[in-house]
């Protein structure tokens, strides 16, 4: 983390203070900005039972930012997986006038009337990660119903010259996350074809690990240990929570996830996990940064983003957005993608009983 955020630091310094000096100078004097606090970015982040959110996204997102203006303040909070304590954070950032917020939503249909009342007040909303409902200034993301297509391609690819012969189980993500829904429907669209059945499936509120736990111990007492023989797991913190289960009743089959967190990879080397995908998640930060500092001066973000997206209601239309492809990640090629992108370095994927595991797949 301390080595993208410093590259993020060095490799603007040359720009860093003329940029400031046309993001925030000009902001501050309240002309297109219209008035309100015109030096403070509000971020908004769900949760952090993921991961992702405390260790890169906020931290790449501030460090972006403070390039981008030296003078400008970032005011963060975390909601916790609480709606009501989000729209509270929300609505403190509009009383102490701050005219760009970043939202990753908890529940994106709670949003609507929060994001609403704030267009009217000429505040801007990014939605970050997550798409929220109301009249948003902008979208960053990734191409979630791919990702859950490469989901479905890796279990696939996993279950080997067996997988048409071979029952599923899916676990998906949390109903309240707007980008569930589509890694279900993605995944679907190819385990519905290459595979025998999926024969039982549960969406897991909060993306629970603990819960994913619960509805994978049911599910093997439901169909019995030789009753599937994959597991798709929508995330990797969930990923986690199955294999224990799996693992007190003795069964073993390929399990997949998402977001390349650090226990993930280190449950893939040992053999644990067979794969996860890996979302680069600091330029979808960077790109949140530059969008949030250029509606702060007022510029135009058309170059920014070059993707047109509806809101999932279909009240909004023709949101500006970036969208992220993402890849699947395997034990073969951890070292040329999360190593070499410097997510995470090998002396901290490599500790313990996983020592064994990554010299054997050639990591140092």
């Amino acid at each position: 983390m301390n080595v993208w955020t410093r590259r993020v630091v060095i490799g603007t310094a040359a720009v860093s203070m003329a940029l400031s000096v046309a993001a925030c100078g000009k902001a501050g004097d309240g002309g297109k900005a219209g008035g309100g606090d015109t030096k403070t970015i509000g971020l908004l982040l769900p949760e952090n039972k993921t991961t992702r959110y405390e260790t890169f996204d906020r931290p790449l997102i501030e460090a972006k930012i403070k390039a981008l203006c030296a003078d400008c303040t970032v005011k963060y909070n975390n909601a916790d997986q609480d709606t009501q304590n989000q729209k509270k954070q929300f609505d403190a950032l509009i009383t102490q006038g701050v005219k760009v917020i970043i939202l990753d939503s908890v529940d994106y249909k709670a949003t609507k009337s929060w994001v609403n009342e704030a267009a009217k007040k000429g505040v801007k909303v990014v939605a970050y990660d997550r798409l929220a409902e109301g009249n948003i200034s902008a979208y960053v993301s990734y191409d979630n119903e791919k990702i859950g297509r490469l989901q479905g391609q890796a279990l696939v690819k996993a279950l080997g010259d067996k997988a048409k012969d071979s029952n599923v189980v899916m676990i998906n993500g949390s109903p309240t996350d707007p980008n569930a829904p589509f890694f279900k429907k993605g995944a679907h669209s190819v385990l519905d074809t290459q595979v025998k059945k999926v024969v039982y499936e549960q969406d897991i509120p909060d993306w629970s690990p603990d819960e994913a736990n619960k509805k994978m111990s049911a599910a093997i007492d439901s169909l019995g240990k030789d009753g599937f023989q994959g597991v798709y797991s929508a995330n990797d913190g969930m990923a986690g929570g199955i294999i224990t289960a799996l693992k007190q009743q003795g069964v073993q089959v390929p399990v997949g996830g998402q977001d390349a967190e650090l226990a993930g990879l280190q449950r893939i080397l040992k053999g644990d996990q067979a794969f996860t995908i890996y979302k680069q998640i600091k330029p979808q930060a960077d790109s949140t940064a530059e969008i949030a500092v250029a509606l702060l001066k007022g510029d135009k973000i058309d170059s920014l983003t070059p993707t047109k997206v509806d809101s999932l209601s279909g009240e909004v239309k023709g949101i500006p957005a970036k969208l992220y492809d993402a890849q699947i990640v395997t034990k073969d090629n951890i070292e040329d993608t999360i190593i070499k992108d410097k997510v995470y370095q090998a002396s901290q994927i490599c500790t313990g009983d996983v020592k064994a595991a990554c010299e054997a797949a050639g990591i140092k």
